[in-house]
């Protein structure tokens, strides 16, 4: 398929007409991508949105504080990985909206030639779709309408843009707890994994149960309307790295995986965790 060079347009023509739609946004109803853009201090939300997170926020006040934390993970494991391991290929699954320090722009900063797909099923994501398929010259991003629930159709529909015969880093932040079920959690990200070769990655972070008011914050959401999210047990989330060889320092809160300066207060942990994997 011919490539279109410039950077900032999807790679082929049925992308183009993605990202050109205009879907419907329900906005009587709170929704989780939406929410999270406001607690990262964003503007692309409603007031149903800010209503509920602020909702959240009474009851556990951390979660703006685990919203950040989360994206500054990502940005220290696409940064390991696009450095130290040298992966160029980025499946970012639950993108959520444009912000700051992207997976592309966070990688293409190391290697200007890193190729990132972007997946995600939220209309006012694909809205801003364009602010995602912005790239550097050498390298390529795009966008994908799908649902995790169908890993098939992801893994079709990115092999267009990444070569599925080399390293792959695939990567799920705070987005599997909108499975319900643990096992078919698990084995939507086994079979994700099962479909890149030895030597791709797993970077993956998720918000755990064991915090008293994030669980009852979570229930209040649950029941608000809004797309359910499931937290799990760290065992649970642990387990989703089964078959894979986890870096140091394995599955742990998120600010302790490899800080870039001293944590301030090292025993002060937000009530997510994470951690990178190789794929043997």
């Amino acid at each position: 398929m011919k490539r279109d060079d410039s950077p900032s347009s999807p790679q082929n023509p049925s992308e183009w007409k993605l990202s050109q739609q205009k879907p419907e946004i329900d906005t009587t109803v709170p929704h989780s991508a939406r929410i999270w853009n406001y607690w990262l201090g964003g503007k692309d939300n409603y007031p149903v949105d800010r209503e509920a997170g602020e909702q959240f926020t009474e009851v556990f006040p951390g979660i703006a504080g685990l919203a950040r934390a989360s994206r500054h993970f990502l940005a220290r494991a696409i940064r390991h990985l696009a450095g130290e391991e040298g992966v160029r290929q980025f499946l970012d699954i639950g993108t959520g909206l444009p912000t700051v320090d992207n997976t592309h722009e966070v990688a293409q900063r190391v290697a200007p030639d890193s190729r990132i797909v972007y997946v995600d099923n939220d209309p006012l994501v694909l809205v801003h779709a364009g602010a995602l398929l912005t790239s550097t010259p050498q390298g390529m991003t795009t966008y994908i309408n799908a649902d995790l629930y169908d890993p098939d159709t992801i893994l079709a529909a990115a092999a267009k843009t990444l070569d599925l015969t080399r390293p792959v880093a695939l990567v799920l932040m705070q987005i599997t707890g909108h499975v319900r079920d643990t096992g078919e959690a698990h084995a939507i990200v086994r079979r994700l994994m099962d479909a890149l070769p030895s030597g791709s990655f797993l970077a993956f972070n998720d918000s755990v149960d064991t915090n008293a008011e994030n669980f009852a914050a979570t229930q209040q959401y649950n029941d608000s309307g809004a797309a359910p999210y499931h937290l799990r047990s760290p065992e649970e989330l642990a387990g989703f790295f089964d078959g894979l060889d986890l870096l140091e320092p394995g599955v742990v809160p998120i600010t302790h995986w490899r800080p870039e300066v001293p944590l301030l207060d090292p025993v002060a942990d937000v009530d997510a965790l994470g951690g990178v994997a190789r794929k043997r």
